[in-house]
């Protein structure tokens, strides 16, 4: 039997609802599209509540999540937070997440929801050692996502927080009418935006984060914001370039092959997988994450296959038709001498072969309220629209 969220029975009223990593949750309310564009244009709120958190307390927090993750944890400050990876001890991506140091030694750790069994078993594994507590809390913590250029606008104007010193990646403790949160400036989507955690919710007593919930929305539908899906979440983390759990990594891809480096500190002494990961990258990869874009019309999706005169020489893990560039868009795994920016490919969608180009990722990204990243290159916000705003195309 599914399981629900704390604010299901909003999804059940409003959403489509379908069943994700053993959860009901929405898969759209009004459409993907216009959801798409409702957080490009203003804001969206998004229920995470099914995702995986962990508190990790003791003198040993910051030693343990240290060797277990590939980033540098002992470097954060409290109320800093930063993304990283777990690796196998082949250096294969068990899965990718989120760490935040609350206190001097009490951190959270946030993970995919379809992982949530297989992470926590892991790291209990791997808890001896180290005077370190676990708790899951994936049950008791509720967790919405409010992305968009207004987002900063709806939960400071319910928070009563100053948002704006909120850097990336930080945390801030706050309330919405008396009910206690957590803000985080992080999000999915390529947009500015934060999550919030509501403490002590259950979806058996679901009412502290029911009430949160409709607060957003009623302050939000001032500026625009609507509830999204799980479709629009998938398309936008797409057009961001960010990876996705399952379809572009997996424990049979390294940090080296995914292009998650940037993450993977090899300047600790130790965690596990570095050597391999050492190794892979002094060798170099056998096949390498690219960003690409369909030159004509076709849809790429994941298990396609990616060419060069007429050969294949890889797979596209992640496609769709982006609402915000109108050009079809895609991720894979290539060999690297077919990674360069630039490169002609073509992917092969049902019978036909279809033009493709290796661009520079991200697709789409929003830096501030008047820059943008298009193909890796920043221009103006401004610009982007005059030149045609959503169907304007951007030369490689």
């Amino acid at each position: 039997m599914s399981k629900k969220t704390q604010v299901y029975q909003y999804h059940a009223k409003h959403g489509n609802i379908v069943e994700y990593a053993g959860y009901d949750l929405p898969v759209w309310y009004e459409g993907i599209t216009a959801e798409c564009k409702q957080v490009r244009e203003h804001a969206g709120v998004f229920d995470v509540s099914h995702m995986g958190r962990v508190i990790v307390e003791g003198a040993g927090a910051a030693k343990f999540l240290d060797q277990v993750t590939t980033n540098d944890v002992s470097g954060l400050g409290v109320n800093k937070g930063q993304y990283s990876l777990l690796c196998n001890l082949r250096g294969g991506i068990i899965d990718d997440l989120t760490v935040f140091r609350l206190g001097t030694s009490r951190y959270l750790i946030v993970y995919n929801a379809a992982n949530r069994e297989k992470n926590w078993n892991w790291l209990l594994k791997n808890q001896d050692h180290f005077n370190v507590q676990l708790k899951d809390v994936s049950e008791t913590v509720a967790m919405f996502a409010v992305q968009g250029p207004r987002a900063r606008d709806i939960l400071r104007a319910l928070s009563g927080t100053d948002l704006e010193n909120i850097e990336r990646y930080s945390a801030s403790e706050a309330k919405v009418n008396d009910i206690p949160v957590l803000i985080t400036r992080t999000g999915y989507t390529g947009e500015d935006g934060f999550e919030i955690y509501i403490w002590d919710t259950t979806p058996d007593k679901p009412d502290k984060a029911m009430h949160v919930w409709n607060k957003i929305i009623d302050r939000g539908r001032q500026v625009g914001l609507h509830a999204v899906g799980l479709g629009a979440r998938d398309v936008l983390r797409l057009e961001a370039g960010m990876c996705l759990y399952g379809n572009d990594i997996d424990e049979k891809t390294t940090p080296v092959q995914a292009r998650l480096m940037f993450v993977t500190r090899l300047e600790k002494p130790d965690f596990i997988g570095k050597k391999p990961i050492e190794q892979e990258r002094e060798k170099g990869p056998s096949r390498i994450r690219i960003g690409f874009k369909i030159v004509g019309k076709g849809i790429p999706r994941k298990g396609q296959e990616i060419l060069s005169d007429a050969q294949e020489v890889g797979l596209v893990t992640s496609g769709t038709l982006s609402p915000t560039l109108r050009e079809s868009v895609g991720m894979g795994f290539v060999r690297p001498q077919y990674a360069k920016i630039g490169e002609k490919l073509s992917v092969r969608i049902r019978d036909r072969v279809v033009p493709a180009v290796v661009v520079k990722l991200p697709f789409y990204q929003r830096r501030s309220d008047n820059r943008v990243i298009v193909y890796g290159t920043e221009i103006g916000l401004a610009d982007f629209r005059r030149r045609g705003g959503q169907r304007q195309t951007v030369a490689v």
